[in-house]
C-alpha cells in the first residue's frame, strides 16, 4: 500500500507499470485518474487545493487499509495532489489489485468515493470573476452511502 499527497505531478504511466509489477497473483488491477475540469460558463483559471500535512496522510491511509480488508485487496495506490492546479491537469490517482476484477473495481470505487466526499482536502475555484470553495454535492454524498 502507497499513499501520496504531493504538489509535483506524477508519471501516470509510470506509476501504473511500477504498480503492476510484482503481482503476479493478482488477477485484476484497476486504475482511476481524476482531472481538473475546467466551468462551463466561467473558465476556470486555476484549482488551488489545501490540506493538513500528516493529518490528511493518515486519513487516506486508514481508508486506503478499510479498502484493503474490505474488498480483499493485494495492493492500493492513491496519489493526490495539492497547490494550483489548471484545468487538464492530474489531480489524482487510484490504483488496487485483486485476484478478481469484482473487487479491484469495488475497491477502487470505493476509495474514489470516498477520496471526492470525505478526504480532507479544500478546494477552491479561481475564474477571472469569482474564488470560492467548492462545496459537497448531494451526488457525492449519495454515492458514499452505498458503502
Amino acid at each position: 500500500m502507497r499513499v501520496s499527497v504531493q504538489e509535483a505531478v506524477f508519471d501516470l504511466g509510470a506509476e501504473t507499470t511500477a504498480f503492476a509489477q510484482g503481482h503476479s497473483d493478482m488477477g485484476a488491477i484497476v486504475t482511476f485518474t481524476g482531472v481538473v475540469r475546467d466551468l462551463p460558463d466561467d473558465p476556470l483559471q486555476v484549482m488551488e487545493i489545501e490540506h493538513y500535512p500528516g493529518m490528511t496522510e493518515a486519513a487516506l491511509q486508514e481508508m486506503a487499509q478499510t479498502a484493503i480488508t474490505r474488498f480483499t485487496l493485494g495492493d492500493v495506490l492513491v496519489i493526490h495532489r495539492f497547490g494550483a492546479l489548471k484545468p487538464g491537469e492530474m489531480i489524482m490517482m487510484v490504483a488496487t489489485a485483486a485476484r478478481h476484477r469484482k473487487d479491484a473495481f469495488e475497491g477502487a470505487e470505493f476509495l474514489m468515493d470516498y477520496l471526492k466526499s470525505r478526504a480532507p482536502f479544500w478546494k477552491r475555484e479561481i475564474t477571472a470573476t469569482s474564488a470560492d470553495w467548492v462545496a459537497s454535492k448531494e451526488e457525492d454524498e449519495a454515492a458514499l452511502k452505498r458503502w
